[in-house]
């Protein structure tokens, strides 16, 4: 019996296809980590086909996928424990809050008036002597 590899190969391609919209559209980061192992597995599904259909006496394609494997292992467990350090940290998991994470080093918690000559500690004893009136 021999293997058509045309099968394997439109799999693959539907698999990588679906994992490309995910990452691409979707928002929550767990879903394109989801979609991210979905393209994984469409790689693996390619080199397990070809070296079936090479009939490698090495097997070099399953043994790429043993290495593909155990990196999608890694990058899932990793990128887990980012997701959940950043839900514990905003409350949300979405991809687009994440871009404002770096902080800016024009934004000033103090009172607003970023003038020439303002300092927050000039502002501090006119906040202090408000609030004991």
């Amino acid at each position: 019996m021999h293997l058509h590899l045309a099968y394997p190969a439109v799999l693959a391609v539907l698999l990588f296809c679906v994992g490309l919209y995910g990452v691409l559209a979707r928002r929550n980061a767990i879903l394109v980590l989801m979609s991210v192992e979905l393209m994984l597995n469409a790689v693996n599904l390619n080199l397990v086909a070809f070296d079936v259909w090479l009939r490698d006496s090495l097997h070099a394609g399953q043994a790429l996928t043993l290495f593909t494997i155990a990196i999608a292992a890694a990058e899932i467990g990793i990128g887990l424990a980012i997701v959940l350090a950043v839900y514990r940290n905003r409350g949300s998991s979405a991809v687009d809050d994440l871009r404002d994470t770096a902080e800016h080093p024009d934004d000033d918690p103090g009172d607003g008036d970023d003038g020439p000559g303002d300092t927050d500690a000039d502002a501090a004893p006119a906040q202090k002597a408000e609030a004991t009136a």
